[in-house]
């Protein structure tokens, strides 16, 4: 990289909402659209709800904020991780290099919370 030049970061985003879980792949395509021009694409952004503010916080529980020094290896692309969140919706960035195993962690936890979880680069809902 020449002097002056910045990095450009990869990230890969996943979205995740409170809701039933939708139908197929498609709906919930339809659904994560809706809800990010309705939470992230208007400003202001929302504050989190209470169930979106605990997932994040046990996200953060594994894996602290990137830009702390606890958050060296954290997959988090961004910080604070919370001000992703908008009500009932929080889409998400980590870095590209550790998405394999965080996303599906997340998923995870996310089923636990009784969330939703879509990966808008698939166009899936994870499981």
């Amino acid at each position: 990289m020449r002097a002056g030049e910045r990095m450009a970061l990869v990230s890969y985003d996943l979205a995740v909402w409170e809701g039933d879980r939708p139908a197929s792949d498609a709906a919930a395509g339809e659904e994560f659209r809706q809800l990010y021009d309705r939470y992230i694409g208007s400003k202001p952004l929302r504050p989190p709800t209470p169930r979106i503010s605990a997932y994040v916080r046990t996200l953060l529980d594994r894996y602290p904020e990137i830009d702390t020094d606890a958050g060296e290896e954290s997959p988090w692309a961004a910080a604070p991780l919370i001000t992703d969140a908008s009500g009932p919706f929080f889409y998400f960035p980590m870095v590209y290099s550790q998405c394999d195993e965080a996303s599906a962690w997340t998923a995870q936890i996310a089923r636990q919370h009784g969330l939703v979880c879509y990966d808008p680069q698939l166009g899936k809902l994870r499981l």
